[in-house]
């Protein structure tokens, strides 16, 4: 009767190099087998690299190339292990596979199953390095990571698992906000189209009631309007598709989650999660875009702005054909009293459509002494409103285009695709609409908070780079009067640090173009100078402000004085 063939362990029969089972297997001067194909490939290679042949399982170095011999009795092993000789072999094989299967794993078990086995010492890859973020056996855990943080594979699968699960549950909570959040845009979408004929409707109303001279200025309005349509239109297109996208890929990614979940293998899982769980912190970084501006804004603006032309025109002319009644009633009035009349017509004039200040505003009245009381300087006062189109995201323009005020909230706001051209981007400034090169101009700002900057400046000023260019005084066509702890005066990137500390709120500018001085005053009761500047100055400069935290500047109406 035939002995009871022993079972020998599927790992014995194995190839070190290929971890395949030995096809061939022939057996080197230390005793080890291989694969007869493998081993020859192991030495030629290390012939083409100038090393000695060595043993790939022992490390054994030969002094020259060895002679294999065939392992006869470890072939005939394979075939029999490759072929069960009985059905009760196959049958205990099973039941033995089956109770391995059905016993609780353990964290010294994980890894066991398969080839999961280490190419080094074909021991388990049972054993995860916390450090290194690797799986290794027992071996490898005492002799290459000694001092590391080790624990076992199950364990550290339970952990990620976990992580898995929060990253699940954020995603799904974030997809459900990119619905909401496309359904939303979808809605603006709509509102846009409403409110771009609204505006046309009011824009049009407003502008009827003024002469037919004006009629070029609407069209050019409704322009206006229509490609700050296309513009928001396609803005929010364009977010509802990234959003759509992000979608698909958010759903893409939760079913990579959700088959990641329920993969058996710990080694696959633990290879594949890093790839994945960095990929989700990605998307979870910026789940979804908001809306950095209110799309609606620029109708509102457009609406603004066209409303006080249409009033302004209105008090012009209803002060104008009432001047026109009274002189009729009176008879004739005298030349001088005409040319007057004709000069205040042009200054208002000059005023309501935003012209630049000339020379010959003053020449009647302009004395020969240089003013030293606040009502000499009224003399030379001139009309001065803010223009929003320059005006930085953080910075609300309201009151007439006479006030401005630093609002964080705006921030919300900011990197928004409808810009307009000549609004400052990176610097919270803001120009008024008016030019000064008159002979003699004066205007007065009050300011509320700690740190602001008054400032002249030519137009064609940097308004988009984040250099000292774009700053008020940080360039050679800009003037500026510092006002915090202490005044200073900047100008070309330079400073010059006054004495005077702040005791008012109200500042003085008086500006004598011709001449090329620059004058600063804190008024009160008197004016207190403050410093000088001399220039020679090339082309109209340009009332700015920036503004610091918190703070409020407003252009003060001085035919009230």
């Amino acid at each position: 009767m035939a002995e009871p063939r022993i079972p020998v362990s599927i790992n014995h029969h194995c190839c070190r190099i290929c971890s395949e089972v030995l096809r061939n297997p022939v057996t080197v001067p230390c005793g080890h087998n291989f694969c007869m194909q493998c081993i020859q490939k192991c030495w030629d290679k290390d012939k083409k690299n100038n090393c000695s042949c060595r043993c790939p399982e022992c490390g054994h170095i030969f002094q020259s190339t060895p002679h294999l011999i065939k392992n006869t009795t470890l072939a005939e092993m394979v075939r029999d292990t490759e072929n069960p000789g009985s059905e009760k072999r196959t049958k205990e094989h099973s039941g033995e596979s089956l109770n391995v299967s059905r016993r609780p794993r353990h964290c010294t078990e994980t890894g066991m199953s398969g080839s999961h086995l280490c190419w080094k010492h074909s021991s388990p890859l049972d054993v995860y390095c916390c450090t290194d973020d690797q799986i290794i056996c027992a071996v490898c855990a005492s002799a290459e990571h000694s001092g590391h943080r080790i624990g076992c594979v199950g364990e550290e699968r339970r952990r990620k698992q976990e992580q898995l699960r929060n990253i699940q549950t954020k995603s799904k909570q974030i997809l459900q906000k990119q619905r909401k959040k496309s359904k939303n845009l979808k809605k603006i979408l709509t509102q846009i189209q409403e409110e771009a004929r609204q505006t046309e409707d009011y824009c049009e109303s407003v502008v009827v009631s003024v002469i037919s001279s004006l009629q070029e200025h609407y069209l050019s309005v409704r322009a206006l309007i229509g490609a700050q349509e296309e513009e928001a239109t396609a803005w929010v297109q364009v977010s509802i598709k990234t959003l759509e996208a992000k979608m698909q890929e958010m759903k893409k990614r939760v079913s990579e989650l959700d088959h990641l979940a329920e993969v058996d293998s710990n080694v696959h899982f633990l290879k594949e999660w890093p790839s994945l769980q960095r990929l989700c912190e990605e998307d979870h970084l910026n789940p979804f875009d908001e809306v950095s501006e209110d799309p609606l804004l620029p109708f509102e603006f457009t609406k603004r702005t066209v409303e006080q032309v249409g009033k302004r025109l209105e008090e012009f002319c209803d002060k104008e054909f009432a001047s026109i009644s009274e002189t009729a009633d009176r008879g004739e009035e005298s030349p001088g009293q005409m040319e007057e009349d004709d000069m205040q017509e042009e200054r208002e004039a000059s005023v309501s459509q935003s012209c630049v200040f000339s020379a010959a505003d003053r020449t009647l009245t302009q004395p020969s002494v240089e003013p030293t009381t606040r009502a000499e300087f009224l003399q030379y006062a001139c009309e001065l409103t803010l223009d929003p189109a320059t005006a930085h995201v953080d910075l609300v323009v309201s009151n007439g285009d006479k006030e401005v005020m630093l609002i964080k909230a705006q921030e919300k706001i900011r990197n928004s695709p409808i810009r307009y051209p000549e609004r400052f981007v990176h610097r919270r400034q803001v120009l008024c609409r008016e030019g000064l090169q008159g002979e003699r101009c004066y205007y007065e700002i009050e300011v509320v908070g700690d740190k602001a900057e008054i400032a002249l400046t030519y137009n064609g000023i940097d308004r988009k780079s984040r250099s000292r260019l774009s700053a008020f005084g940080g360039n050679a066509n800009s003037w500026s009067l510092d006002r915090y702890k202490n005044y200073s005066v900047s100008h070309k990137s330079g400073s010059i640090q006054l004495t005077a500390s702040p005791t008012h709120h109200r500042i003085g500018v008086y500006l004598k173009f011709r001449e090329g001085t620059l004058s600063f005053y804190e008024v009160s009761d008197s004016m207190n100078f403050l410093y000088k500047v001399e220039a020679t100055f090339k082309e109209p400069l340009y009332p700015g402000f920036w503004l610091g935290e918190k703070c409020c500047i407003r252009i003060c109406d001085l035919r009230q004085s």
